[in-house]
């Protein structure tokens, strides 16, 4: 028997070289190697908590940019060193449910949020009758699960929407943005606009964006007259607008959830730099201080250690109760995505470090308690390739000085200048750790994604 158990362990181990690459073991988790979670994967079994990690517009080309001018060609960063790797297809599909062969964030989102595919620019709702469609969070809560969902972006904006509401038209942020949803208003019998919806479903963690959509009065039903700010505190949240207000918060258990909003908009991006241009820029380095960023900003790896904290501290209170059941996290790395639309290189790059830290925080997190399932991916791929120095490409480009002090020539060509660069097709990443990791391997589509964290956490 012993013998039979040598040789098993041996086939994970040779596995886990051949799919991972070789990581770092955090510290305090020496016996929890590569190895070790390559066997608990393949194990399978069930998840007390997951950690879902979203970079928005996060293509290969866009982890390749951020290796290679932060860590080196030869670097790895924290999202490279998961255990199981594979790769999924993201395509939306239209009303008759035929492919759309390249995704908007809403489409997306709804695949990994309900399982199903839907029409661009839809959330959490079927293509073809526009009903309803359950989501994780929504399962994970009946189920007994803490639940949590911060953002970089709004959080009315489509990846954290898919989570806690159903739209017909991503654009239907606030009350006051209604125009494409007309059967989702109160007055017609609908749950009203992203931003009433997220807080009437009392998610316990929401941090992000996107203040200027709850600070609009609500026009109709039983808060009408409120913001809806006003109508989160009513419904018991905590609401704060900066760093040291968010470090306050000691708890969401006993209906005090809480609600961060650190920006009118969309969080101010981390770096800065000139935006690529058509014939390119002189080489430049990217400013890692960003003067239009407020000094109280929390950063997404500092949201994201307060929500597992605050969320872990709420399951903990409940084990009195006779309950002991983990929680559900979705952390988004949004501006990727933004800046990749921009052209704007360094914004991008910063970005997606910011990113890498907020992986760091929920592997480090996983190292101690293995019963963890971290997974990350992005919602599609995006639009900035690496080029040769002496390429002309049509479009905008620009060339960086790296860390390591090499020159790297970026180029977006997915539109004409002037126009907002576009989303592709290709599929992207999807990398795990912890129970049901071994799912992600091979190549799997998006819709998949829910099976795996619906399985892991043993939703019914």
């Amino acid at each position: 028997m012993r013998r039979l158990r040598l040789s098993r362990r041996s086939v994970i181990t040779g596995a886990a070289v051949v799919l991972a690459t070789a990581a770092a073991v955090p510290a305090g988790a020496a016996a929890f190697g590569p190895a070790d979670q390559a066997e608990r994967a393949v194990r399978g079994g069930a998840a007390k908590n997951v950690i879902l990690l979203i970079g928005d517009g996060m293509g290969d080309s866009e982890i390749t940019l951020a290796r290679d001018y932060t860590v080196g060609a030869a670097g790895r960063l924290n999202m490279d060193k998961f255990p199981m790797t594979g790769a999924y297809t993201t395509y939306a599909v239209d009303k008759n449910k035929k492919p759309d062969y390249v995704t908007d964030s809403a489409a997306s989102g709804s695949g990994w949020a309900t399982g199903h595919k839907t029409v661009n620019g839809r959330i959490s709702k079927t293509p073809d009758t526009d009903k309803a469609l359950p989501t994780i969070l929504e399962l994970a809560q009946k189920n007994g699960y803490a639940t949590g969902s911060v953002t970089t972006a709004e959080l009315t904006d489509a990846t954290p929407a898919v989570l806690a509401s159903h739209a017909t038209d991503r654009s239907c942020q606030g009350p006051a943005d209604m125009a494409k949803c007309p059967t989702d208003k109160i007055s017609k019998g609908g749950p009203g606009s992203i931003a009433e919806q997220s807080v009437n479903h009392k998610v316990d963690v929401l941090l992000g964006g996107g203040k200027q959509r709850f600070d609009q009065k609500i026009t109709e039903g039983p808060y009408k007259g409120l913001t809806v700010a006003e109508q989160a505190r009513k419904l018991g949240y905590q609401v704060v607008t900066d760093r040291e207000a968010l470090k306050r918060v000691k708890s969401v258990a006993g209906g005090k959830p809480v609600l961060g909003l650190f920006a009118p908009g969309n969080v101010p991006v981390e770096w800065t730099g000139k935006p690529a241009a058509v014939g390119g820029t002189d080489p430049q380095r990217c400013t890692t201080s960003n003067p239009q960023r407020p000094q109280g900003t929390p950063a997404l790896d500092e949201q994201a250690a307060k929500a597992i904290q605050l969320l872990e501290k709420k399951q903990k209170a409940q084990r009195g109760h006779g309950r002991d059941k983990g929680f559900f996290l979705q952390v988004e790395g949004a501006s990727i995505d933004k800046q990749d639309h921009a052209a704007d290189p360094c914004g991008q790059i910063g970005e997606t470090a910011a990113f890498d830290r907020a992986v760091k925080v929920a592997r480090d997190y996983a190292a101690k308690h293995p019963d963890t399932l971290v997974v990350t991916t992005a919602d599609h791929g995006h639009s900035s390739q690496i080029v040769p120095l002496d390429a002309q490409p049509p479009g905008l480009s620009s060339t960086l000085v790296t860390d390591e002090g090499g020159k790297l020539k970026v180029n977006y060509s997915t539109n004409t200048p002037g126009k907002s660069q576009e989303h592709t097709g290709t599929q992207v990443r999807i990398a795990a750790q912890g129970p049901q990791a071994y799912r992600v391997l091979g190549v799997t589509d998006q819709t998949q994604l829910f099976t795996t964290l619906r399985t892991a956490l043993r939703l019914r």
